[in-house]
């Protein structure tokens, strides 16, 4: 019986002040960096001494092949490779990488040694990737 007689005495307590309190609405603003922001983000300065590793897309290898071969030589998680799969496929080229120029040429002879695609009968290779100045 206290334990009813408690639970009423809230129950009346929250409706007798909850008509009082007003809560101010809270927009809730989620934006996504578009390549001019992103770009934006980084001077040159920062950049000074860096480069990026571009993967050039080609008809002779498949998202999965990309999301195997970015795991294996960069440690990308699947959600990535495959954004990454994603934009090469769209763009033509995707930055996967950019770091010293030792570690970008590194991963660059990785990728050229991956081999064909066993997926795709008329991959006879690996993906291609380039090396530029990530201040230029």
């Amino acid at each position: 019986m206290a334990l009813r007689s408690r639970t009423t005495l809230t129950l009346r307590l929250f409706a007798a002040v909850a008509p009082r309190v007003q809560q101010a609405p809270s927009p809730v603003i989620i934006t996504t960096p578009t390549r001019e922001h992103r770009a934006a983000d980084h001077t040159d300065e920062s950049l000074e001494g860096l480069y990026h590793l571009l993967l050039l897309d080609d008809a002779h290898h498949s998202y999965d092949y990309v999301v195997e071969m970015l795991g294996k030589v960069l440690g990308y998680g699947p959600e990535k490779a495959f954004a990454l799969a994603r934009i090469v496929d769209a763009e033509g080229r995707v930055i996967i990488e950019t770091a010293s120029h030792d570690r970008v040429t590194q991963h660059q002879r990785q990728i050229h040694s991956y081999g064909a695609d066993s997926r795709i009968p008329t991959s006879r290779g690996s993906m291609s990737a380039v090396v530029e100045p990530a201040a230029a």
